[in-house]
């Protein structure tokens, strides 16, 4: 990531945006999900480094971070087999959330309407405590 985003940056103009993906797991990191969560939480750490390097720029890097979503990760070892049933009822909201839930957030970031959105983090996450 650091260098596609080294590359890119280049190419940015003012107005430009970078919306990166983190994860719940970044603040919560589940037991089998460790080397996952631990990308998460840097991946965090650099949007915001990112955030205050090319702001001067006019260039906006945000981050999304969703909580428990339905993807083919989930059955692809993402999850043990026997916690499946239950994947994402630990929520407020009672689920886990489908991957189009989650595009609101992104198009906002990405989007003219968050032009004063710098360096934020954006939890998508059914309701649970973030920091």
């Amino acid at each position: 990531m650091f260098w596609i985003v080294r590359a890119a940056v280049k190419h940015l103009e003012p107005g430009s945006t970078i919306v990166l993906s983190s994860s719940v797991q970044a603040y919560s990191p589940s037991e089998t999900l460790l080397d996952y969560a631990m990308t998460k939480s840097a991946m965090n750490t650099f949007g915001k480094g990112l955030a205050k390097q090319l702001a001067p720029r006019g260039v906006r890097v945000n981050i999304v971070a969703p909580g428990p979503v339905w993807t083919p990760l989930q059955v692809v070892e993402g999850q043990p087999k026997n916690k499946l049933p239950d994947f994402g009822k630990g929520q407020p909201i009672g689920r886990a959330a489908q991957p189009v839930e989650l595009a609101p957030a992104y198009v906002f970031l990405a989007s003219p309407e968050s032009s004063y959105v710098v360096g934020e983090t954006l939890n998508v996450n059914g309701g649970a405590d973030s920091p």
